[in-house]
């Protein structure tokens, strides 16, 4: 009896990858009303549990007036207020935290019954080490922000972001080999093409430079566009900077490099989705132009509105579209023609 189940496995992951799609959009949500800081201590288990009680509440309060971003913004918040942005925290981790027991149980179920294909056992394992230690890098971020700082390093908040979409394509990528085992059991893995890298290289670059924007609310810069304050480049927004310091602190700069770049990645889009139509994946192609597009027209809007919370919250948004679609393309290019004999 065959116990391999390739779909079933590639169903899940898929469903997982919902779930990490969720968890970027409320990290966004989280970050934008500047959320993030009100749980001030990393309690993977019992922090499951939020207060439940008055007292529960005061304690937690008390500890987030501790922090310089109370004393130094937030001061005379209100419990009331507390509450609001502990939820959208809270909901995160909560968040973390569901897709952990959605990836480790079933995993353990397929393990166990030895339903995994024979080479996927070291991706799936490496997916769930790669979600604890997201995990890891969420704290870290949130700990950067609650001692001499009244925000997390942008960096930090790159590596957090830049991880998670990592995950999300991660699992896309191995659902879809998954599906093409399950249409024919002698077909391979797909493999990265030198356009596949190159494409992924440009995309990645534009996704660290927009995470330094979210962290610096460099959005706020300028809420002109295609000019910035009155001028093509805007320079630095502080005197003194070195060019290597500039690029990658100074906000005005970072904002201008964001919003540039993305033609770079549009290019490389549209040469991507000319090969995959080429490939006979009209479907693909029209998904990569559509979120690129989108997502084109949801940054021009974020910035022209001063960062509108919910246009904001849609540009990340479709930003991981972006890179579902991206990986799905990039992916169809790579598929292997040849098959185990």
């Amino acid at each position: 009896m065959n116990r391999l189940r390739p779909n079933a496995i590639a169903n899940w992951l898929l469903a997982v990858a919902l779930l990490v799609f969720a968890m970027v959009v409320v990290g966004g949500i989280t970050r934008l009303t500047e959320s993030g800081l009100s749980i001030t201590e990393w309690k993977p288990v019992s922090g499951a549990i939020p207060p439940l009680n008055e007292a529960a509440w005061l304690d937690a309060f008390a500890k987030y007036r501790q922090i310089p971003e109370y004393q130094l913004i937030n001061k005379g918040m209100t419990l009331a207020q507390f509450k609001f942005i502990y939820f959208w925290e809270f909901m995160h981790r909560l968040l973390g935290r569901l897709i952990g027991v959605a990836f480790a149980l079933p995993l353990a179920w397929f393990a166990l019954r030895r339903a995994i294909p024979k080479g996927y056992g070291w991706r799936l394992s490496a997916l769930l080490a790669l979600g604890g230690l997201q995990g890891a890098i969420g704290w870290w971020m949130v700990a950067s922000g609650l001692t001499l700082r009244t925000d997390v390093s942008h960096y930090r908040l790159a590596t957090h972001l830049l991880t998670a979409l990592f995950i999300l394509g991660g699992l896309i990528w191995t659902a879809l080999d998954l599906k093409a085992l399950a249409m024919d059991p002698r077909s391979r893995p797909a493999r990265i093409t030198g356009l596949g890298a190159a494409v992924l290289v440009v995309l990645a670059i534009q996704l660290l430079f927009g995470a330094y924007t979210a962290g610096l609310n460099a959005g706020l810069v300028s809420n002109q566009w295609p000019l910035m304050n009155g001028q093509f480049f805007p320079g630095a927004t502080q005197t003194g900077r070195s060019f290597f310091d500039a690029t990658f602190n100074d906000p005005a700069i970072i904002h201008f490099i964001h919003r540039w770049w993305a033609w770079v990645v549009v290019v490389v889009l549209v040469v991507l989705a000319r090969r995959v139509k080429a490939s006979g994946e009209r479907r693909v192609s029209i998904a990569i132009h559509s979120a690129f597009g989108t997502q084109i027209i949801l940054g021009i809007a974020t910035v022209m509105t001063n960062v509108s919370l919910t246009i904001a919250v849609l540009h990340q948004a479709v930003g991981a579209l972006v890179v579902a679609a991206t990986v799905w393309g990039v992916h169809i290019i790579g598929r292997r023609k040849e098959s185990l004999s």
